[in-house]
């Protein structure tokens, strides 16, 4: 008997799970993210370690070896290479970006691509000819459009201008103000400037703007469609390369994209634009995506 571990380690949430020779899953953990990106070297692996002590003490076949592991990660691939390279008593460990897991769940090893969104943002396509393609993911320094990341610095932006006077009052402002507690705009701003979390809880504020957007406020709206516009955009590039004219599938991946307003945002994008693809709404969680790819491994 042998057992085996997938990890899809993200900036919001490392899960990792444990499956059987059948594929199955036995035992699952959700622990801290663990972009090195967000938290630095050092505390990203120490996270990646301590979730990956958490899932194997709760295997139902304890002394049972693990033969491969595979890791799905966000960050820098050569950052998670090296990392794997000093793992031990995890089987043959195969370091992969974040972005496979989501694929397969789109295209189940054919072409087409996948637009995926968390706290941080990415395409990836698979090509007729099998090659597999990666676009964005640049992080938040540099903005992911349509991430959670970026749509709450959006619409942070925009509810503090109304704060401060300048831009119309909606729910917008209101509701920035009821998410961090504080009434007054400065002390608003300076508690994102220096909070040791302020990525955190920029993405934080994303769910908030997707359900004022829902409710039909105009200012979550539009940042909405600026936000998704940016990623639309990408994806546009990334087709005319791979596939020229050719229509093809385009899963949507990540709760952020699947929301309603999201997604009707999405829809709209794309007829608008004559973008040719067939969008696809993923339900499935990544993790699921890396299930599949372990039982491949």
């Amino acid at each position: 008997m042998s057992l085996r571990i997938g990890i899809d380690g993200g900036g919001s949430k490392t899960e990792l799970i444990l499956v059987d020779e059948s594929g199955a899953i036995i035992a699952q953990h959700i622990g801290p993210g663990c972009n090195p990106s967000l938290l630095g070297p050092d505390k990203a692996r120490a996270t990646l370690v301590d979730a990956l002590q958490h899932l194997l003490a709760q295997s139902p076949r304890p002394g049972v070896a693990v033969d491969a592991t595979l890791l799905c990660m966000a960050g820098a691939p050569t950052f998670w290479q090296e990392t794997s390279a000093g793992l031990t008593g995890y089987g043959r460990i195969v370091a992969v970006l974040d972005s496979l897991p989501v694929l397969e769940l789109a295209t189940a090893g054919g072409p087409g691509l996948v637009m995926h969104a968390g706290t941080g943002s990415f395409i990836s396509a698979r090509a007729p000819d099998g090659t597999v393609h990666y676009a964005g993911g640049l992080g938040w320094l540099f903005g992911d459009p349509g991430s959670g990341h970026d749509l709450g610095r959006r619409a942070l932006a925009r509810g503090l201008r109304e704060l401060q006077g300048w831009a119309p009052r909606t729910a917008l402002g209101d509701r920035i103000r009821s998410y961090t507690g504080i009434e007054v705009y400065g002390a608003i701003s300076r508690s994102f400037y220096t909070a040791a979390d302020a990525n955190a809880r920029i993405a934080g504020f994303t769910p908030h703007l997707l359900e004022l957007a829902q409710a039909g406020n105009e200012p979550a709206q539009q940042v909405l469609i600026e936000s998704l516009t940016g990623l639309v955009e990408q994806g546009e590039v990334v087709t005319a390369r791979l596939f020229g004219n050719q229509a093809t599938t385009c899963g949507v991946s990540g709760a952020i994209l699947n929301h309603p307003a999201a997604a009707a945002t999405l829809r709209n994008l794309v007829a608008s634009r004559s973008w040719a693809v067939s969008l696809s709404f993923i339900t499935a969680t990544p993790i699921e995506g890396v299930r599949r790819l372990l039982t491949r491994l």
